[in-house]
């Protein structure tokens, strides 16, 4: 992922929350306690996490489901080396009868009076890609200046071993004190669309109802700065077809009064942004109102933008990145340079992805799109509009106690103010989460920074901040324990 704008730096050690002196460690367990418990055995979650990168589990249909199936019963294993004794793995089914990825749920009963927390995380994994791009093997987990480098290592079996150290210190530290309910999930195919998710919350609504849900998928500001994640974009995608020509011709005997279908495409494709790099379709939300913003710089040095390179848009940098739509072409079908013969292609086809700000109806959206093409076909080509996925955007209620519980755990564990970001990307089952469960409390956590590289070569995690992070959850934890989410 990449770093987005804070919206509210939180002093964390000041704020209503809590700080040293009225927080939880003056409560009823020791802040201080958890701390060594977390760093006792943190080469023992280190030294987990990467056996667990060591298994190539993919839930994408072309690579083997062998894999997927024994990273579930890896982490199976590990949340009963924790204590837990009600564990399982869990599938439910697509509309057409396959499996979906397997998921591992397992619980720890609350106490009389005690709320209920679940866990989430997801132990599949994206596809390496071109291993010619790794500094290292994808699948073997490597330390290098401070940081493990290795296909899943912040993205995201970080997120599950951060939830279980986390536990695992909490019941070390509060033994008969922990009256915490204690529910994890861990989603096995998030990587793939996440197609099984409702169907299986619906399947198992009660067994993972919960209080409060952490979903440990998401980023921090940066190396050394914790951050929750309090707004994410919306998406859909779909294709765009022009067609020209019935069948293919020679290029040479008739090119001239008529354009190719690429040429049309593309020019059609330069209608959905304007002069300085907006997106330029009717109707769509789009807001700024960014209290902190990143410099020209920092965006440039986070995504790798080449000198020269001019930046799109108007309006704050953070805006751009996750209140205002952002829209981009992700494939093209048209022949390879390398095999291209000299005719004049009848047809041409792009997949876009559009980001959504907060608040936008998907379905909405993607009306937009469909009138925006079919209004704007050049020199009269035929344009066949075919929509694709579509996903709801989050924003978060930064005032309730979880909340503000959170932000104190991160300042904690950190040392520095917490602060609250959002995300210009999207994880459309937190929607699903919202629908089923109206009334539970949602934190996005994460132990990503701007330099993790999810999803491309040399995918990284720091590992100062990842020790950081399952401090602050074990605080969380601790603090749920003993106040409750309210």
């Amino acid at each position: 992922m990449t770093r987005n704008q804070a919206a509210t730096p939180h002093d964390a050690r000041t704020s209503d929350a809590g700080h040293p002196g009225s927080g939880p460690a003056s409560q009823s367990f020791d802040g201080t306690g958890l701390r060594q418990a977390v760093e006792r055995s943190f080469d023992t979650t280190l030294s987990r996490l990467k056996d667990l990168v060591a298994i190539p589990g993919i839930a994408w249909p072309s690579f083997d489901p062998a894999h997927l199936d024994a990273s579930a019963v890896a982490v199976a294993d590990l949340l009963r080396a924790a204590g837990l004794d009600e564990v399982q793995v869990l599938r439910s089914h697509k509309d057409d009868g396959t499996p979906g990825g397997p998921a591992v749920v397992a619980r720890r009963p609350a106490g009389e009076g005690k709320p209920t927390i679940l866990l989430y995380a997801h132990h599949d994994v994206q596809p390496p890609g071109d291993s010619g791009l790794w500094d290292s093997e994808p699948f073997t987990a490597v330390e290098r200046n401070g940081r493990l480098y290795g296909r899943g290592a912040a993205d995201d079996k970080a997120g599950i071993m951060a939830h279980v150290a986390a536990y695992t210190a909490m019941s070390e530290v509060l033994g008969a004190e922990f009256g915490l309910g204690v529910t994890f999930f861990f989603e096995g195919e998030e990587e793939a669309g996440s197609p099984t998710f409702r169907t299986f919350l619906e399947t198992h609504r009660e067994l993972l109802r919960a209080d409060v849900i952490v979903v440990a998928d998401s980023s921090n500001w940066k190396v050394g700065v914790p951050a929750l994640t309090t707004s994410l974009r919306g998406l859909v995608d779909g294709t765009i077809e022009v067609q020209v020509l019935d069948h293919a011709v020679h290029s040479g005997m008739f090119g001239g009064p008529v354009l190719d279908a690429p040429t049309l495409l593309s020019r059609l494709i330069a209608t959905l942004h304007d002069a300085e790099g907006n997106v330029a379709i009717d109707g769509l939300v789009s807001y700024d109102n960014a209290g902190v913003d990143l410099t020209e710089e920092e965006y440039r040095a986070d995504a790798s933008v080449l000198d020269g390179v001019r930046l799109a848009g108007s309006g704050s940098i953070a805006a751009r990145m996750w209140t205002k739509p952002a829209l981009s072409i992700i494939g093209f079908d048209a022949p390879a340079v390398d095999v291209a013969s000299n005719t004049l292609l009848p047809r041409a086809r792009a997949k876009f992805s559009l980001r959504l700000a907060p608040g936008e109806v998907p379905a909405d959206a993607m009306e937009a799109v469909r009138r925006h093409v079919e209004a704007n076909a050049p020199f009269g080509a035929k344009v066949v509009f075919t929509p694709g996925e579509s996903g709801n955007s989050f924003l978060a209620d930064t005032s309730s106690a979880a909340a503000r519980s959170a932000m104190w755990a991160l300042g904690e564990a950190w040392g520095v103010p917490a602060v609250e970001m959002g995300i210009g990307g999207s994880i459309p089952f937190i929607s699903d989460l919202v629908d089923l469960y109206p009334e539970v409390q949602i934190l996005v956590t994460g132990v990503e920074d701007p330099d993790s590289r999810a999803h491309s070569a040399n995918e990284s995690l720091h590992i100062g901040d990842f020790r950081n992070a399952i401090v602050a959850e074990a605080l969380l934890l601790a603090r749920l324990n003993a106040d409750g989410p309210e």
